[in-house]
């Protein structure tokens, strides 16, 4: 996610320059065919750009409102999975427990074995959706290569959990079962009540309906046809600018055409950037730094010492 206010103009250029460069030649391919030939037929009334220009401007915000609601809920869907996985580190500390004191040190590694494990299913959860479709590799690798592995998850699972994560179709899923199934032997133990038991399988439901709304998102792309025709649209009314300008400035129509066509450009590029959360982009979600927090908040829940460090950001940038 982009967290400085001023954007760097290098990244901007960097989406930019083929349509900069096709709207500053037309525009001057524009000014010597007319100064060469003195042709009043080039001269396109204002009153046709005008029309396309307000048409334009309406398609692209509603374009733009509709990608930035994508993004905003697929922020506050991180932002759920945070609360949640405090209140459930918090549930299975209290709620697990036994009164036989031979049982303290199982319980306690439980807890620990339960927590360590939704750690690992925040970090799967984050690759699994950046992975998953994720063809475009421009973009953020240019700028920072996130870690976006499964191996992130080894140190909180055991190797033959492990193994079988990395070889299941929905790993973040599988990790989902096994926390149902701990609880389910815990159970079977005395070691949580049928209530306590109840209440916890409902914390693992809301894990489930988590990653149900980001696979969602992931998986149901803006309607093909706003990208398509917004691209189409931009394209046409960057062509005919020069040809409104070219009689009244001559060669100012150049620069005017140019300023002109880029608003719009980025106007279009805005929501295309926006609308696709989980890309693995400089655009998205802060889904690292989200997962880092959570992990640090679990360690400290358990009484531990030793937390990741938070990832700096780059060229304000944070992933």
């Amino acid at each position: 996610m982009l967290v400085y206010r001023k954007l760097k103009w290098p990244i901007i250029f960097h989406y930019t320059w083929p349509s900069l460069f096709y709207y500053f030649f037309l525009s001057l391919s524009v000014y010597l065919v007319n100064n060469y030939f003195n042709l009043t037929s080039l001269h396109i009334p204002f009153n046709i750009i005008a029309a396309l220009s307000t048409a334009l401007a309406i398609f692209l915000g509603f374009k733009n409102n509709n990608a930035y609601d994508r993004w905003w809920e697929a922020r506050q869907i991180w932002g759920l999975l945070v609360n949640y996985s405090r209140a459930w580190a918090r549930e299975v500390m209290l709620l697990i427990s036994s009164s036989n004191e031979a049982e303290q040190e199982e319980i306690k590694q439980l807890h620990k074995k339960i927590i360590y494990r939704h750690i690992a299913f925040v970090h799967g959860l984050r690759v699994f959706l950046r992975r998953q479709h994720y063809y475009n590799k421009s973009g953020l690798q240019e700028y920072y290569e996130g870690p976006n592995e499964y191996s992130d998850v080894r140190d909180f699972i055991s190797p033959l959990e492990y193994e079988e994560f990395t070889h299941k179709n929905n790993p973040p899923n599988y990790l989902i079962e096994q926390q149902g199934r701990d609880l389910k032997n815990a159970y079977d133990k005395g070691w949580i009540s049928e209530f306590f038991f109840v209440r916890l399988e409902e914390t693992l439901i809301e894990f489930n309906n988590i990653q149900g709304r980001c696979e969602r998102i992931k998986n149901t792309p803006l309607p093909r046809q706003y990208s398509s025709f917004s691209k189409v649209f931009v394209l046409i009314h960057a062509s005919l600018l020069p040809f409104v300008f070219i009689q009244d400035l001559g060669w100012l129509s150049i620069p005017f055409s140019v300023i002109i066509s880029f608003v719009f450009r980025c106007l279009d590029l805005m929501g295309e950037r926006a609308e696709d959360p989980f890309e693995n982009r400089i655009e998205d979600v802060p889904l690292t730094a989200l997962s880092i927090t959570i992990e640090t908040n679990l360690k400290e829940q358990l009484g531990e010492k030793e937390f990741p460090k938070p990832k700096d950001y780059y060229r304000g940038i944070v992933l």
